[in-house]
């Protein structure tokens, strides 16, 4: 088995003491190797977040032995948890419209390596950057919006059919529907072009370029029925001034779009965010 090969171990419960010492224990008892460890209280909530990375090779057994001796320490703590193994890659499947600097980013990322995850496939409600994505050899499925709720039918069947952890929108320029968002509650991401919670809904940077705004900026946000209001993962701004244009602030926000989904999208797959509330917990 690699070296490189790591079990993560993510856990949200209500705070007490001992919870590190138990999992730190537990770890230890089967000679467990920790590479990484990281743990917040929400003071507000008063529920405890931890993540920690494990050597896969350093246990005598394999994830799902670990995960059903680890079911009675889950049980007395009252833990949600998760472990995931970074020899499963996530299955990311990428909604985009017309514009690609987001996607193209991703699949730069993508191909270099440099984001772990396999993409099954891209869906659009158009063709236009058909060709760029199967030149990826990457499967492209066009879903017309004509009739949204067949449409979003079908873009709930091709993300079940892959098996897809992960839906991000790249710059889709669709509302999801309510119920959309219920099923895969903390699996869609999406990038919004403002600094949430300023600039809502339709042109964020007509809207800032208007209110005179000296910073704009853009979120990497979880979907949730509330239009731009979920739980925040990343967000990034850059200075304006009273010299730029509208065409200016659209160009200036790309930029800050690819590197705030990309960093947002890496946080994710790596088991690095947690949700409490309307917030996030993300281990950097």
């Amino acid at each position: 088995m690699s070296q490189n090969r790591r079990y993560t171990l993510t856990i949200s419960c209500p705070d007490r003491a001992g919870i590190i010492a138990a999992v730190s224990g537990f770890i230890a008892q089967h000679g467990g190797y920790i590479v990484e460890a990281s743990y917040h209280t929400d003071q507000d909530e008063q529920r405890f977040f931890m993540r920690q990375e494990i050597r896969a090779d350093s246990l005598p057994f394999d994830g799902a032995e670990l995960s059903r001796r680890f079911i009675p320490l889950a049980e007395q703590f009252a833990m949600e948890w998760r472990l995931s193994d970074s020899a499963c890659r996530k299955q990311v499947v990428i909604l985009v419209s017309k514009q690609d600097h987001c996607l193209d980013d991703l699949l730069h990322r993508w191909r270099s390596g440099e984001l772990a995850v396999d993409i099954p496939c891209v869906i659009s409600n158009h063709d236009d950057l058909r060709q760029f994505v199967e030149w990826h050899g990457i499967p492209y499925h066009r879903v017309d919006m004509q009739d949204k709720a067949v449409a979003f039918a079908a873009i709930s069947r091709l993300f079940e059919q892959h098996c897809a952890d992960t839906m991000v929108l790249a710059r889709y320029m669709q509302i999801l529907p309510p119920d959309l968002c219920r099923r895969f509650p903390g699996r869609i991401i999406n990038i919004h072009h403002s600094f949430l919670p300023s600039f809502v809904g339709a042109k964020p940077y007509h809207q800032a370029y208007r209110r005179g705004v000296k910073l704009i900026g853009a979120t990497c946000h979880y979907v949730t029925e509330e239009l731009d209001a979920g739980p925040i993962i990343e967000q990034d701004t850059v200075r304006i001034d009273h010299g730029d244009t509208v065409d200016d602030l659209v160009r200036y926000g790309r930029d800050i779009e690819k590197t705030v989904l990309s960093r947002g999208l890496r946080y994710h797959v790596e088991d690095r965010v947690l949700i409490c509330g309307n917030k996030t917990i993300v281990f950097r």
